[in-house]
């Protein structure tokens, strides 16, 4: 029975986000966005990125290049503590409400 009701989660689909970075910017500011402008991350190109799914951060990694296609090496799982601290933006639940 549990191994039927295992098989039924594994098949469930969920949407996984790569978090490169962040950046805070107004209104007129993202209106005034054209090809070719640059957005400047609060992170370091060095940093970790955040994997999220379903809008929760689960794990951490490094991006690396793969045949000419981006991917995530996962370097870290979070602790079950911090993913249910994160919220539904995947920022910190106080960070998040504010």
């Amino acid at each position: 029975m549990k191994s039927q009701a295992l098989d039924l989660l594994l098949d469930i689909e969920l949407p996984v986000t790569v978090r490169l970075g962040s950046s805070q910017m107004t209104f007129g500011d993202v209106m005034g966005l054209s090809a070719g402008s640059l957005v400047e991350f609060e992170r370091a190109p060095e940093d970790s990125v955040d994997v999220l799914v379903n809008g929760r951060v689960v794990a951490r990694g490094e991006m690396v290049i793969v045949q000419g296609n981006y991917g995530v090496r996962i370097t870290e799982i979070v602790s079950r503590r911090e993913r249910l601290d994160t919220g539904v933006a995947g920022m910190p639940a106080a960070q998040g409400d504010a």
